[in-house]
């Protein structure tokens, strides 16, 4: 890593990028998380304090603070740093106690950052979100802002999607939603043998198997899910005891619920395409970018209202028919049933409601067109900040 950092600072004088070497006229490096926060640390100790790259400047990106590189200070001989620059990494807090901590010192001599949400942005400022360094990050919210990441309209398009070209499925667009939709809904039950019945509403998880992804929060809520007409499914790996679960979960409930263990891409594309609502209940979440595939699919999002789930998932009112889906404000299994019974109640009740919420959905532009527009605003607040 350190090695890496001190490469990547040399790199635009070494290697010709569209055919000349770039130098450090209007230079911008883009650091993520803490396993690059040494760049910001690198470009201010060996050059910048020394009257070199005086335009260069430096973004330290955070998707997500709960990982910091921490270690014993010993380690900080490893980093081959002059030894005032030892207090950009000393950090003392209740839980890790005195260690040394590269992601704060990142955060510290980064001209700018960014955090993949607005909601996560202020997250990373509390206590409960900023996994000890929320000081720091307040300190530091002068350069602080929350963009949204964008999704890869080629790849993530039901109009477009080669995972949907075979098997019964089909692509469509916003215009084909109805018909669409409900084919990849008959053809992913038919290929997880499931019951196949139009009528149901299909919910599904996709996701890593841990803590962070509240997945224990939806086995809580598992004996009010299968007892309403619903089918379940669940596609991730990670905790071997969250594995077995899902294992369980369906051979207790073959004829509605299917937890696939394991990953597979197209799975996920299929999944996202033949469920009508996704569950994403996370404890905390960066930015999430399982939601964002699911509304561009006319997929209705249900999600716990934290960090870019917060965001991207605007409330659906039924008065003023607005909004993209379902939130919760507790990651707690009676709020997730609560928010999951209205969603499944305008499925059935409430029909134009539910297209309205999906053609919504649809029609946002979601892509990185309009984040990389956000942090080109951002690299030139880091240019002229001096």
């Amino acid at each position: 890593m350190v090695l890496f950092c001190k490469a990547a600072v040399e790199v635009p004088w070494q290697v010709p990028c569209g055919g000349v070497c770039y130098g450090d006229g209007n230079l911008v490096f883009v650091a993520n998380d803490w396993h690059t926060a040494l760049l910001p640390v690198y470009v201010q100790a060996y050059y910048r304090d020394h009257g070199l790259m005086k335009y260069t400047r430096s973004v330290l990106v955070i998707h997500n603070i709960a990982h910091q590189g921490r270690g014993p200070l010993d380690d900080y001989k490893f980093l081959d740093l002059p030894e005032h620059y030892m207090d950009c990494f000393k950090l003392n807090d209740p839980v890790g106690g005195e260690h040394l901590n590269i992601f704060m010192a990142g955060l510290k001599t980064a001209h700018q950052i960014v955090a993949v949400s607005h909601g996560y942005a202020w997250e990373c400022q509390t206590s409960e979100g900023g996994w000890g360094l929320h000081e720091v990050v307040k300190e530091n919210a002068w350069k602080l802002r929350g963009i949204v990441n964008g999704i890869d309209n080629n790849d993530w398009s039901p109009e477009l999607d080669v995972h949907l070209k075979n098997d019964g499925y089909v692509n469509y667009s916003i215009e084909t939603l109805e018909t669409g939709k409900a084919t990849c809904k008959t053809a992913l039950q038919k290929e997880l043998g499931l019951p196949v019945r139009s009528d149901v509403p299909v919910i599904g998880f996709i996701g890593r198997l841990d803590f962070q992804k509240g997945v224990d929060i939806i086995a809580e809520s598992m004996p009010w899910i299968v007892q309403q007409d619903i089918q379940l499914v669940m596609l991730g790996t990670g905790r071997n005891d969250l594995e077995s679960m899902l294992r369980s979960f369906e051979g207790h409930h073959r004829d509605k619920v299917r937890g696939w263990v394991g990953f597979s891409v197209r799975t996920a594309h299929r999944i996202t395409a033949g469920c009508d609502i996704l569950l994403m209940p996370s404890r905390f979440e960066p930015c999430g970018l399982n939601q964002l595939y699911a509304m561009r699919y006319g997929t209705v999002p249900v999600v716990h209202a934290v960090g870019g789930l917060k965001d991207t998932v605007k409330p659906f009112d039924p008065f003023s028919e607005t909004g993209l889906g379902w939130t919760f404000e507790c990651a707690e299994s009676s709020k997730l049933i609560h928010a999951l019974g209205n969603a499944l109640w305008t499925y059935r009740d409430y029909k134009q409601s539910w297209h309205g919420i999906q053609k919504r959905g649809m029609s946002q532009d979601l892509s990185w067109d309009n984040a990389a527009k956000q942090y080109e605003e951002v690299l030139l607040a880091a240019k002229y900040q001096w």
